[in-house]
């Protein structure tokens, strides 16, 4: 009886062991989207300088967009912002997504860092971003003018991203404009 006692903490540390191995090596930013080539889902929800104002997925028909889910609370959004404000710096057109925040952090963080975006959807419950299958912020897609997402890519986007992801995938008149650039270092 003693001995199948400390057996079963023994099985245990193997499984979670083996469980941690086959982790090993897995690239965490490539997540599969079964939104690829699929729609924009619907929704309806406040822009988030103006409550007044309220979007639907007809925001991203017609344009190339880029939708970047931010926060606040968001180390890795502080990260990158520099390379979004370089992004639309250079006219590429970036909607918001400002995920489960607080309305008057999110708006300070704009007023601290600047503004890369056309439009900032706010997403207060989650909703959209579980439609997206968002798994936390920051998370990226590019959107075609028929508002059909393209290419999602989970965590920072910085320059070596956007050239290997998504420049190759814009049309050919807006690639050359847009030049990748080293993101600056977080004050």
């Amino acid at each position: 009886m003693r001995a199948s006692i400390w057996l079963i903490p023994v099985v245990l540390f193997f499984g979670l062991a083996a469980l941690l191995y086959a982790s090993l090596g897995r690239d965490t930013e490539t997540l599969p989207s079964a939104l690829i080539n699929k729609p924009v889902p619907a929704f309806e929800l406040p822009e988030l300088l103006d409550h007044q104002t309220t979007y639907t997925q007809d925001i991203f028909k017609g344009r190339w967009s880029l939708l970047n889910v931010w926060g606040s609370w968001c180390p890795t959004c502080y990260v990158e912002h520099p390379y979004f404000m370089q992004l639309a710096s250079q006219g590429i057109d970036i909607v918001g997504v400002n995920y489960k925040d607080n309305k008057a952090k999110a708006e300070k963080y704009l007023m601290d860092l600047g503004n890369p975006y056309s439009e900032i959807i706010v997403d207060s419950a989650g909703d959209f971003a579980l439609d997206l299958g968002v798994y936390g912020a920051p998370e990226t897609y590019l959107v075609n003018p028929e508002g059909v997402i393209l290419v999602r890519h989970a965590g920072e986007l910085d320059a070596q991203v956007w050239a290997e992801k998504f420049l190759p995938l814009l049309p050919n008149e807006m690639d050359a404009t847009v030049v990748p650039a080293v993101a600056a270092p977080m004050p």
